[in-house]
């Protein structure tokens, strides 16, 4: 039997590299952080323990990694749906939502994630450079050319507050009203993207 190309080799250990991000994505929303381990997620990956080391620095490391590979599938589905658009309002619109719909849907690992970030700062890896490019051609559409990378900055301070507002524990900011602020700031129409049943309460005039 012939040895594989180094073509196929690499095509094997990305795979093997999904499979643990996926499991770790899994495993943390099923169990928490701190009651996954290591070996755990190996398991549920059919991985090898050593495999972990190769791509990671530690178990922080896995897990910002399998976040940001959730936000980056989830936003790109998004920003690809049917129907498909170039239109920049629509796409930021879109890509708004695909972020806060995503924080309520996978809010335990969302909150791990936040915590971790908070702790350990930006892990820099490919899915969140696929991440980071993918709401910077969100800005770009909407019409920040020429400042696109201060104004991408901008736009995922803005988000990571609005997660963190959403799953603040005991006091969560609706996610109408966020989203509402959030629209308001880059000129957005309530009825892009995806919006939710209701509409924000409207506060009442100043008298």
């Amino acid at each position: 039997m012939s040895p594989r190309s180094a073509s196929v080799n690499e095509a094997m250990r990305q795979r093997s590299r999904e499979r643990l991000l996926q499991a770790t994505v899994e495993l943390v929303e099923e169990r928490g952080y701190e009651a996954t381990t290591l070996a755990d997620i190996t398991k549920r990956a059919g991985s090898a323990r050593g495999l972990v080391s190769y791509y990671f620095s530690g178990k922080r490391a896995l897990l910002q990694s399998a976040v940001h590979r959730l936000m980056n599938q989830e936003l790109a589905a998004a920003l690809d749906a049917e129907p498909r658009t170039v239109d920049g309002e629509e796409l930021l619109a879109r890509a708004i939502d695909a972020i806060l719909r995503l924080t309520l849907s996978h809010s335990t690992l969302m909150r791990v994630h936040m915590a971790s970030i908070l702790q350990e700062g930006f892990i820099q890896c490919p899915e969140q450079q696929r991440l980071a490019a993918l709401l910077r051609g969100a800005v770009e559409a909407w019409g920040a050319a020429e400042d696109a990378e201060e104004e991408y900055r901008l736009l995922r301070a803005l988000l990571m507050g609005s997660t963190v507002a959403l799953l603040l524990p005991g006091a969560p900011m609706p996610l109408a009203r966020l989203r509402a602020e959030l629209f308001q700031r880059y000129g957005l129409k309530w009825s892009l993207g995806r919006p939710p049943e209701q509409e924000p309460e409207q506060e009442p005039a100043a008298t």
